[in-house]
């Protein structure tokens, strides 16, 4: 069996958006490359007691607050790490590189430093994604409104639009997609279509739901590509395919879905315990659920009735 090395990194952000990458020293496996910090869970050690120690240790912080948020396996040449990654929003100390290393900070977008780590590929990917995904219901509000709601709030947050409007015929979906990616493109939004609704090469990408994503085979193409998972089997086969995100739920009760069993925070953060996928809960909640799905390890919230409240 492969000896599994557990390790507590750190995704520490600024309010400015930006956050920190430090440069392995000399002496340690990959010297020059970059990579978030932290360091080895101790035998025993709870991975966020793990987080504080290192981060201590390493930059001279005491960490305030920070959420779970994704884990991620690689196999590098000279060990295998599980990587438990945490969000850190607010810290004691101005970090200093207290081990020889260098450090920067860097913008998601735009990183500046090389080379980085094999294992951050993936990562950077996850952070790039907006924290809200928008869940089109222009079919019920009426494509202006809907529209023109949407052209307002890109203004000023970057989202994660999914056009779903399964009841709509093609030529209709077309069009409500050409405004989605006319008003939110500009403004750095990533606009992807529910498989229900067919596939459009023009989109960012797709949105596979729970039962598309159980029947595929392989990784649909597009830029991002994510799906509705309900539980453990489906997320795991979401990250089989090497999917980009996943949407989790119902967390309450929704209008949408009445009666259907509800997570609850607890339930939410059970299951996406330990995955390696950035997860959007779902399932009647607002903005101001941001920061509470945060601290149950989402990366952020999808939100439709609510989304432009």
């Amino acid at each position: 069996m492969t000896k599994i090395t557990e390790v507590a990194a750190a995704v520490i952000e600024r309010p400015d958006g930006t956050f920190l990458l430090a440069c392995r020293p000399e002496g340690k496996p990959y010297p020059g490359y970059w990579e978030f910090p932290g360091g080895k869970i101790e035998p025993g050690e709870d991975p966020r007691a793990a987080l504080d120690r290192e981060l201590k240790e390493e930059l001279g912080i005491d960490v305030r607050e920070a959420t779970p948020w994704i884990t991620r396996v690689y196999a590098y040449t000279h060990a295998t790490v599980r990587l438990h990654f945490f969000r850190v929003t607010a810290w004691v100390g101005e970090p200093q590189p207290l081990e020889d290393q260098a450090i920067a900070w860097q913008r998601v977008e735009a990183p500046e430093v090389t080379p980085m780590l094999p294992a951050n590929a993936p990562v950077l990917c996850a952070l790039a994604l907006p924290a809200v995904m928008v869940v089109s219901n222009a079919a019920e509000t009426g494509f202006d409104a809907w529209s023109l709601k949407l052209s307002a709030q890109v203004i000023g947050e970057r989202l994660l639009v999914q056009v779903r409007e399964k009841e709509l015929e093609p030529q209709r979906v077309q069009f409500l997609l050409s405004r989605a990616l006319t008003r939110g493109t500009p403004f750095g939004a990533i606009v992807v279509v529910n498989s229900d609704c067919g596939a459009w090469p023009q989109a960012d990408g797709m949105h596979l739901t729970s039962s598309a994503l159980m029947a595929a085979l392989q990784r649909p193409a597009g830029r991002v590509v994510g799906a509705s998972c309900h539980d453990a089997l489906e997320l795991a086969h979401a990250a089989k395919l090497g999917l980009d995100y996943a949407v989790v739920g119902p967390v309450k009760d929704t209008a949408s879905h009445p009666g259907a069993t509800t997570l609850g925070w607890a339930g939410f953060a059970a299951l996406v315990h330990d995955c390696p996928l950035p997860a959007y809960a779902i399932g009647g909640l607002t903005r101001a659920d941001l920061a509470e799905a945060k601290r149950h390890g989402a990366h952020g919230v999808a939100l439709r009735g609510a989304a432009f409240d």
